[in-house]
Order: structure tokens, then C-alpha cells, then sequence
């Protein structure tokens, strides 16, 4: 189906189940522990090897030598792979860059050198420390701030851009500009710490690979593990049913999957591999670290004149940039612009995508930067937001925004916060020991339709199968997808099966990632519930265009038929997907929040505490209330960790984030979160698919981190740019204003 139209009245308009706050389908096994995850398919491969990967000592250089003498005499020990066993690293596909395996030369820190294969996970686990390995080290570059000055400009994402975009003239307007911001922020290298590390079961029969793993996207999964291993795509199925957690880090294939097929062809048996947490933190991915400078000219009134948002972040060679300019270009109006980016090569792990890459970091200084604007002016925050707002994309004033609803956003979330209270002189409100401070941030993440598919069975018994390789990391996938296909089929929920997570199952090409899933996967089940409809009418003896289903029956007029009756010989099937026309090049499609925080700080230590956290969104129709508040609640505590405590500490000296385990990398938990309160605009958007949705799971990262800071900066008066705000940044100041 080919969404090139804006969606009119269709069968999910009646939100009998879309729309309607369902509990997950899937809850009951995850909480008894029944759901398998990519580490637990004992059921399927009972009697696995074991392999656990050793990973470079050094973050720069080559290995002169490796004995493996000893680690492959060790008890249980089957075989040792080593990465000089292949003369070059292996080839990875689209959006993989990073050094997996095969080769001397080491280009980061933990990249993996050897898999030792035995019979029990301790017995590899012994005998891997047993590997000796001499290297040959060489410099490396760690420090971004260091290797900021001199890198040239970034290639955009948009090739078809320069990498300075710039309208109007900024540099003169800004200059002669009566209001000025021109500041600089800095956000940390963050991990994206989810519970389930990464981990893969291989086994191979001849020529053909099957893998269960903990992979978002299993269209690019397949595809990069067949460049890797040299095979045709269609010789790999991968199974990932369910995912503990991955925000972006398990988008792509790392080394768990590389080395758990290439240790199952190498020993003939099936093989699992799970990366130790250290290994998750520098042997995979991470939100890079930014240095970015905004500027902001504007009138005596409040209204933006100019605005130049610059970025810098570092990552391996053939890297891609932390896009932290980009919702820069569509948030504020202002007739002079300048947006830009610079990549410096560095020697630390790789840098990629993690929940709401670029927006999340860059409004982690642009909304900084309006709220010092706001103050300058003696505007309130929220006043200087909607008075900037823009119904047009600011850089192309002929392509309106399908649905922007950020003025209301800001106005729902004012009242409902109590903002009229806040005391906009900072450093005034005090209980007790504490300091009180309220801050709002605007929120936006872009929202895209992208090919998707699924394949629908009416079986013998009525019930609906449903089958597309999207994934669930914990969002909700399967329980929306039921949503969907029983709204359109007029049956109850509990009549309809869900199975997710096959690569031999209709392409979702998108994934669980970048916002993308929920809207387009369901609007590829939605195309093959039209197909289905049709076979289902014209068997019963109906005309399509005129048949309604509800209640389970199919119905024109006087005449009703249970839909069971349709299937009583044998079942129907339909396939079909959805793909995106031109729509979302005529209009720009967004998703808008606001985000209000309040947080006490205590005049004594420093310690900030979370009070209350407000997000109004507007994020088209929402399909399933309940579970879109559990996203946004969890991007809000997510922001808490940006704005608070997260950070990779990076060793200058040797290249690696020293903190890398949960016990050292900081995150929120409970204690940390006292209130979060979560309101969705009405607004469904016809021209974002025929579900008329979008996305949420980012949206509710985007901006909080700024909120934070801009509540903290209120409650203190001390102003800090460089995240995470943590005490030893402010608390030298606070006797002043205590």
C-alpha cells in the first residue's frame, strides 16, 4: 500500500480497542519469567558451548603476538578463535563502521581479539584469562576538547545539504542584534545501560545460520551479518522475540553475533555468547560527548532574530556525527539561521545511535540557551517559547508542519504545573535546607513513516495470527500490533496472536528504534488487514467498500455473518506493506512536547533532588495510552541521568571509560523519582499514516535534560552548562545565594 494521500475515515477511527490504555499481551510472561530471552532458548539449543570473548588491553595499536598455549589446555576448553586468525577485519554493512574482528591493528579499547570456546560459561571464563597477548601501542587521540580546534567540517546527514546550512545573513543580524546569547554547553560520552547485555546463540545447519539474539532491527541485522560472515542473506534467520532493553545500542550487530557464529561453524555445535558488562560499555556503543555553542539574537520584544547552533563530537575513523543541530533547524522561528557540525577522529569506542540521538543532546543546550535569553529579555520562558513558535518549517516557509501543537503544549503544561508560582528571580524560594526551583524546556523529535509489512492469517477458529519481524524492547509492540489488527477485523483482543521478532517473517525495515516502530509497523499490519477484509467480504459474498466489522461479524446492511463463517473450509491469508509517498515531503512531520521540572537543592552539600516532572506531548493518536505513558515516563527518567549523573569518564591517558559497570555509571532509580505526570494532546495526524500517529518513545527524552538544569538554575542562581550538573559544579557558589 502506498501512503501518498492524507489518511481519511478508516476502520481504526472507531477506537474500539486503538486508543484505549491496554496492559501489554506479553506482561504475564515476562513477569513469570516465561519469555525468553536471546541467552535462554535452552528449549530449542539444549546443549550449547560456551564462549567468552577477550577483549584488546590497549585503545591504540597492534598485536604483536598471541599464546594461546595455555587457554586451549584449560579444562573444558573446545577451541580458541583469535582475530589473527583473519587477515583483515571483517567487512560489516550499512550504518556499521565499527571494528568487530579479524586483524592486528587495534582501534579502540576492549575491541574483541579472541573467543574462547568451552563446555561451561566458567570454564571459558577461566581459561580467557589465560590468553597472552604483547602489543605494539601507538598514540591515540581521547581528549575531544583537545582535538576540537582543528577537525574540518562534518559531511551533513542530508547529502544532499551543505555541511553549513545557513538562510538569510546571521552574522550581520546577530552582530547588530539588541539581545544576545552566545554561550557554550558540553554533554558527556553516556552509555546506554540496559538490563539485558548483548548476547547471541548461533548454530549452523551447512550452510545455513540461525540466531537467537537481542537485536533491534533484524531486516539490518541480517543483511550486516551476511557482509560479515560472506554468506547470502538468505542463508540466516534471526529470532529475537523479545529485547531487554537496547535504546539504539542494539540497533546494530556487535561483536556477541560475529563470534558466536563464526565459534559454532568453527566447533560444528551451537554457541553462546553474552558480553560481560564491561565489554556492553566499551566494546559496543554510546552517546558520543558534544561541545556545542549557541547563539541567539533577538529584539527588545522576545522575538528571534538570528539563531547559529554549532556542534562538535568525536568518533572512530568513517564515523558518523551526533546530529545535536538538528531540531535547531525546525523548532524556532527566526529569519537568520546558521546550523553546523564538526567530527574529530578519535581512538575511543564507537559512537552511534541512542534514544533520540542529536535532538537529545542538542536541546540539552539550545533550551539552556532560551532560558538565558528569557532572562535577559525579563520574559518568562514560557511567553518567549510561544512567542517564537512557527507553523512553518523555518528554513522552507512554502512546508507547513502537518500538526504542531507546541503553543498548547506549553500552555496545558503552565497550568497544570502551577508555573504562574515559579519565582523568576533565582535562589528566593527555600524550605528548610532546600532551595526550590522550577524550569520548562520545549521538546520535538521528528517523526517518519517508513516501509513496513506483516502478514495476517484468519485461521479455521476465528482467531487472528499476526507475523512481522518488528521487535519489542520493551515498548509495547506486540500489544499495539493486537490493538490494531483487532480494530480492524471488528474481533476482542484476547482472539488475536501476535509473533514478532523472525527475519523469515514480512520486512519491518525499521525496527524498534529512532521513534519509527509503532506507527509504521503498525500501519504495514493495517495494509494487510485491508487485504484480508477484502478476501474475507468477497468469500462471504459482500462488497468490500460496503462491509463493516465489529462484534466479530462482517456486515452490509440487514445481512450480518459471523466472520468465523469465512474461514469454515480453510483459512485466509493476506500480506501487504505500507511505504511512504510524498506526503512527508510536502509537510513537515514532528512530534512537540513541553517539559516542566522542579527540583529542591540543598544549600549545605549540593545534593539536587527531583520534586515533580510534567510532560504534555503531542504526538498524534496515541494507540495505546498506557503503555505510551510508560515510555515517556521512562525518557523522563532517563533525562534525570543526563541532566544529573550520567557520564562515561573517559581516561585520557589509555582511551577508555573507566566506569563501566552499573555499579560506576550512575543511573535514576526509584528513590530518584519522586512524581512524573504525563498528558497527550488529541491531535491524530492524517498525514502521518492511515493509524494517523507518530512516536513517543524519544519525544519524552528530548528537552527534559534542559528543564533540569534550567530548575536548578532557578533554585540557585548558579548557572551550569556542562553536563551532568553535579554538585562539585556549583557548590563552591551556593553560600551566595544560601
Amino acid at each position: 500500500m502506498k501512503f501518498d494521500t492524507p489518511a481519511g475515515a478508516n476502520p481504526i477511527d472507531k477506537l474500539k480497542v486503538v486508543g484505549r490504555a491496554t496492559s501489554r499481551i506479553e506482561g504475564k510472561y515476562k513477569t513469570t519469567g516465561a519469555a525468553p530471552y536471546a541467552y535462554e532458548h535452552q528449549e530449542i539449543v539444549p546443549a550449547p558451548a560456551y564462549g567468552f570473548v577477550v577483549g584488546s588491553a590497549i585503545a591504540k595499536g597492534r598485536i604483536a603476538h598471541m599464546d594461546i598455549v595455555d587457554a586451549k589446555a584449560a579444562p573444558g576448553v573446545i577451541a580458541v578463535l583469535t582475530t589473527l586468525d583473519y587477515s583483515t577485519p571483517l567487512p560489516l554493512g550499512w550504518l556499521n563502521f565499527a571494528h568487530l574482528f579479524g586483524g592486528a591493528q587495534i582501534a579502540h579499547y576492549h575491541q574483541a581479539i579472541a573467543l574462547v570456546i568451552a563446555e561451561t560459561f566458567e570454564q571459558a571464563r577461566a581459561a580467557a584469562a589465560l590468553v597472552r597477548t604483547e602489543y605494539v601501542r601507538a598514540p591515540g587521540k581521547f581528549d575531544l576538547a583537545r582535538e576540537s580546534a582543528s577537525v574540518p567540517l562534518a559531511p551533513n546527514t542530508d547529502k544532499t545539504k551543505p555541511p553549513i546550512e545557513t538562510v538569510g545573513n546571521f552574522e550581520s543580524v546577530f552582530a547588530a542584534a539588541l539581545v544576545k546569547i552566545d554561550q557554550t554547553y558540553t554533554t558527556p560520552d553516556e552509555s546506554h545501560a540496559m538490563m539485558e547485555p548483548h548476547a547471541s546463540i548461533a548454530a549452523w545447519d551447512g550452510d545455513k545460520l540461525t540466531v537467537w539474539g537481542s537485536l533491534q532491527n533484524l531486516f539490518l541485522g541480517k543483511l550486516s551479518l551476511a557482509t560479515a560472515l560472506s554468506i547470502p542473506p538468505q542463508n540466516i534467520r534471526i529470532h529475537s522475540p523479545y529485547i531487554g532493553g537496547g535504546f539504539g545500542g542494539k540497533l546494530f550487530i556487535r561483536a556477541d553475533v560475529v563470534l558466536a557464529a563464526l565459534g559454532a561453524k568453527a566447533i560444528g555445535r551451537p554457541v553462546k555468547v553474552a558480553l560481560a558488562r564491561p565489554f556492553v560499555i566499551n566494546n559496543t556503543t554510546h552517546r558520543p560527548a558534544t561541545i556545542q555553542r549557541v547563539r541567539l539574537g533577538a529584539t527588545r520584544d522576545g522575538r528571534l532574530t538570528a539563531i547559529s547552533h554549532f556542534s562538535i563530537c568525536g568518533n572512530q575513523p568513517g564515523g558518523s556525527s551526533e546530529t545535536a543541530v538538528d531540531q535547531t533547524k525546525l523548532l524556532y522561528a527566526a529569519p537568520n539561521r546558521e546550523t553546523y557540525m564538526k567530527l574529530a577522529v578519535l581512538d575511543l569506542p564507537e559512537g552511534n545511535a541512542m534514544r533520540a540521538p542529536g535532538e537529545a543532546s542538542g536541546m540539552m543546550a539550545l533550551e539552556i540557551a532560551m532560558d538565558e535569553l528569557a532572562e535577559k529579555l525579563g520574559i518568562d520562558p514560557v511567553e518567549l517559547r510561544i512567542l517564537n513558535d512557527t507553523q512553518v518549517d523555518p528554513q522552507n516557509p512554502q512546508r507547513a508542519f502537518s500538526e504542531r501543537h507546541l503553543v498548547e503544549c506549553l500552555r496545558v503544561g503552565s497550568e497544570r504545573f502551577g508555573w504562574s508560582k515559579r519565582n523568576p528571580k533565582p535562589g528566593q524560594v527555600r524550605e528548610g535546607r532546600w532551595l526550590i526551583g522550577m524550569g520548562v524546556a520545549a521538546g520535538f523529535r521528528n517523526s517518519f513513516l517508513v516501509k513496513a509489512g506483516a502478514r495476517v492469517c484468519l485461521e479455521k477458529s476465528g482467531r487472528l495470527t499476526v507475523e512481522t519481524n518488528m521487535t519489542d524492547v520493551g515498548t509495547g509492540s506486540y500489544t499495539i500490533l493486537a490493538q490494531t489488527a483487532a480494530e480492524m477485523m471488528g474481533v476482542s483482543l484476547d482472539k488475536v496472536t501476535i509473533n514478532l521478532g523472525d527475519s523469515d517473517f514480512p520486512m519491518v525495515g525499521c525496527g524498534s528504534g529512532g521513534q519509527l516502530g509503532a506507527n509504521s509497523s503498525t500501519s504495514g499490519l493495517y495494509a494487510a488487514c485491508v487485504k484480508l477484509r477484502k478476501a474475507v467480504a468477497e468469500r462471504l459474498g459482500f462488497n468490500p467498500a460496503e462491509a463493516t466489522f465489529a462484534d466479530g461479524k462482517v456486515s452490509v446492511g440487514n445481512r450480518s455473518v459471523p466472520l468465523a463463517q469465512a474461514v469454515a473450509t480453510e483459512p485466509l491469508v493476506a500480506e501487504d506493506s505500507i511505504e511512504g509517498g510524498v506526503l512527508d515531503k510536502t509537510y513537515q512531520q514532528s512530534t512537540f512536547a513541553s517539559h516542566f521540572a522542579e527540583v529542591a537543592v540543598d544549600i549545605y552539600t549540593g545534593e539536587t533532588r527531583m520534586r515533580r516532572m510534567l510532560a504534555v506531548c503531542d504526538a498524534g493518536r496515541i494507540i495505546n495510552p498506557k503503555a505510551a505513558r510508560s515510555q515517556i515516563i521512562g525518557a523522563m527518567t532517563m533525562g534525570v541521568g543526563a541532566a544529573l549523573m550520567e557520564e562515561l569518564a573517559v581516561d585520557k591517558r589509555f582511551g577508555f571509560f573507566v566506569n563501566h559497570d552499573l555499579a560506576s555509571y550512575e543511573v535514576p532509580v526509584h528513590g530518584d523519582i519522586p512524581e512524573q505526570e504525563v498528558i497527550f494532546l488529541d491531535y491524530p495526524d492524517d498525514k502521518s499514516s492511515p493509524m494517523k500517529a507518530k512516536g513517543v518513545g524519544e519525544l519524552g527524552l528530548c528537552g527534559v535534560g534542559a528543564a533540569i538544569a534550567n530548575a536548578v538554575y532557578n533554585a540557585t542562581g548558579v548557572r551550569v552548562r556542562d553536563y551532568p550538573i553535579t554538585l562539585d559544579k556549583y557548590l563552591d557558589k551556593l553560600p551566595q545565594v544560601a
